[in-house]
């Protein structure tokens, strides 16, 4: 039963379409960060890009270097889209983009992972096997079929992340539509729209909405006689995300993944008049190596699905200390701000200096810096060595004040506790982040 679920074969035109889609995107985004100033404003001009910590190994290019860098991630996205040298070309991109995506921490999104995780699965797919110069130039290599467990491997990864996304929301400042409010506010003088999105019932609609799309998408796009409504719904919910929160390609690319539900004689009809009739024997091909792949995929899943429920082993509410977000699909659900001094002792003199944060970071550095506890210690980090340098053993005391979603400042971290000197625990809450008064 299991060999007939994952391995009858099924026509191949959705991974297809869905290749040359993802390749104009991943290419457009490489570009388009290049166009907007994304890359000189976070990888060029700040002195510090805040690694994932243990990828300090990572670090920008020198000059002008990652403009350079980012040009050619989108010259293999084009590849990517018309299919040549594709296997080459996919790797290439997941690793270039997987680098940047390890390097800086600034500038962190939600859909940037998924990105990462996007490219490394589309290495493993066959999607090049049709309209592509690969087949092209070789014809034994063009199929029009795949096997069911592409499919239901993209499909699964999909209701992973819009579910996680659904119950990340349960909370109270969601659901009372207080911070859907908190959202909308600096949209305000949007042309058409921004008075629109300032009344109550609109912040109550989007908490209810997001809520129920989120959770209710991938089981209604399974349904035939619901899939075309739930498109439409999609295409409004991801094109005004596209125009209010100007969040890249990931709208687009969520519409493409749609792809993955429609019947593929509508896919060739649309799509791929070239490719002659889709493909409908249903032949089970099992592979030699169908053991170690179940393995694989088996510990795929359980990661993808634990992963994002890391930061209830930790002590406080994620809303607080940051730890177990990433990485997580909490997207868009807080507001924070902060106030953040540090404050350096000459172990030996016993001097007191402060520090103008201004003078080592960027303008969103200095927004992030304040609320993010890892951002914070690698900054201390910072300055000791910078100390250290210069033949000084000093002590880093932090004193941060955080508000979460417009409350009142409270203190986030112990003002007592020498940072510089504290290490950082991937897997451990760490005390020096005082208790929360969430309500």
């Amino acid at each position: 039963m299991l060999n007939k679920w994952l391995f009858t074969h099924i026509d191949n035109s959705a991974l297809v379409v869905f290749r040359i889609f993802f390749g104009l995107l991943i290419a457009l985004e490489a570009f388009g960060s290049i166009a907007t100033g994304w890359v000189k404003r976070t990888l060029i001009e700040p002195q510090e890009t805040f690694n994932f910590i243990g990828f300090e190994f990572l670090q920008p290019l020198p000059g002008n270097g990652m403009l350079y860098y980012y040009g050619v991630m989108g010259l293999f996205g084009l590849l990517v889209m018309v299919g040549y040298k594709y296997r080459i070309s996919i790797f290439c991109y997941t690793i270039m983009w997987a680098s940047v995506y390890l390097m800086q921490k600034s500038s962190y999104n939600n859909h940037y992972y998924l990105l990462m995780l996007l490219c490394g699965i589309m290495f493993f797919l066959p999607a090049h096997k049709n309209a592509s110069i690969d087949a092209w130039r070789n014809p034994s290599l063009r199929e029009i079929s795949m096997p069911r467990w592409v499919w239901l491997f993209i499909v699964f990864q999909m209701w992973i992340v819009y579910t996680y996304a659904s119950i990340a929301k349960l909370y109270p400042d969601w659901f009372t539509g207080e911070f859907p409010e908190i959202l909308m506010k600096p949209k305000a003088d949007y042309w058409l729209v921004g008075e629109f999105l300032q009344q109550k019932w609109v912040h109550f609609t989007i908490s209810w909405f997001g809520f129920l799309f989120d959770l209710l998408i991938i089981p209604l796009l399974l349904y035939r006689k619901t899939r075309v409504p739930i498109f439409i719904a999609a295409i409004f919910f991801h094109l005004f995300n596209s125009f209010i929160f100007h969040i890249g390609i990931f709208p687009y690319l969520s519409l493409a993944l749609i792809l993955f539900f429609f019947p593929s004689e509508k896919i060739n009809k649309w799509f791929l008049r070239g490719k002659k009739k889709y493909y409908d024997e249903k032949e089970i091909v099992i592979p030699k190596y169908r053991n170690a792949f179940l393995g694989v995929i088996s510990i795929w899943f359980i990661f993808q699905l634990g992963l994002p429920l890391r930061h209830w082993f930790y002590e406080d509410d994620v809303l607080w200390t940051e730890e177990g977000h990433r990485l997580s699909w909490r997207m868009m659900l807080r507001s924070k701000s902060g106030r953040t001094e540090f404050k350096v002792i000459d172990k030996d003199t016993k001097k007191i200096e402060y520090i103008d944060k201004s003078k080592y970071l960027s303008r969103k550095q200095l927004g992030a810096i304040s609320s993010k506890p890892d951002m914070i210690w690698q900054f201390a980090q910072r300055i000791k060595r910078e100390y250290a340098k210069k033949g000084q053993d000093v002590q880093v005391f932090v004193d941060s004040k955080v508000s979460v979603n417009g409350r009142p400042y409270q203190q986030f971290r112990d003002p007592k506790v020498d940072l510089a000197n504290e290490k950082w625990h991937h897997f451990k809450h760490h005390d020096w982040i005082l208790p929360s008064k969430l309500k």
